[in-house]
């Protein structure tokens, strides 16, 4: 099995007049295809995490590889063109563009890279019917419902085929019934797409729909679990 992230004693230190060591040094390993969970409670450094996988933020020590290539010695500008074609992400606030349609605020990940109008439209499309929405892709997130939404912010995450993706806290702003409609269409992905996806919650009832748990505590990994239902 292929290794789509390979962190290696990754360390975060905020600085200031008393400094914040938010992750103490960090290794584990994900395998392509895998749905894993990043789990914690409130301020245990789980987002951190997330943070250094997504390249959103840089460590101040460790090693990283991303689909085999060392991103810590990435430039800025080669590290943008990285996040566009190989991760893709989902915020907690879904980060949609309230003056856009649905299908444009799918594409916007694509005309960053400078794809056909043409293409990147059809490709919006045919991912908004991959979750559901094909019927909604002219309205404006103002007609959709938080789920909904959520569903758009997917879409937009899958336009550029990424390698990884990365859900911070997806379901925190959703009903119950909308939170389950999400993590089933995770688990959608991961099965159908053999997507790879790392998703940081802190909902007990998430666990039943991954591979494994990276269970965080005061910056470290406490320990690792494999679920049962984990292939």
């Amino acid at each position: 099995m292929n290794i789509d992230i390979k962190a290696k004693n990754l360390k975060k230190t905020y600085s200031g007049k008393v400094p914040t060591y938010a992750l103490k040094g960090v290794s584990f390993e994900i395998e392509e295809g895998e749905f894993v969970a990043i789990m914690g409670k409130s301020g245990s450094g789980k987002s951190t995490i997330l943070h250094q996988l997504g390249l959103l933020d840089s460590p101040t020590e460790g090693e990283l590889l991303i689909d085999g290539v060392d991103v810590l010695k990435l430039s800025d500008h080669e590290k943008t063109i990285f996040r566009l074609r190989r991760l893709g992400y989902v915020f907690q606030e879904y980060a949609l563009i309230f003056e856009l349609t649905a299908a444009e605020n799918v594409f916007l990940p694509a005309f960053a890279l400078n794809g056909s109008r043409r293409s990147y439209k059809e490709r919006a499309i045919e991912i908004l019917d991959k979750v559901g929405l094909k019927d909604r892709a002219d309205h404006r997130p103002n007609e959709l419902s938080g789920g909904e939404q959520q569903r758009v912010a997917i879409a937009r995450a899958l336009i550029n085929n990424p390698k990884i993706l990365f859900a911070d806290e997806p379901t925190a702003n959703l009903d119950t019934n909308s939170s389950r409609e999400i993590l089933e269409l995770f688990k959608k992905l991961n099965k159908e797409l053999g997507q790879t996806i790392v998703l940081v919650t802190h909902e007990p009832d998430d666990r039943k729909y991954v591979d494994r748990i990276f269970w965080i505590k005061d910056g470290l990994l406490e320990k690792e679990e494999k679920m049962a239902n984990a292939d």
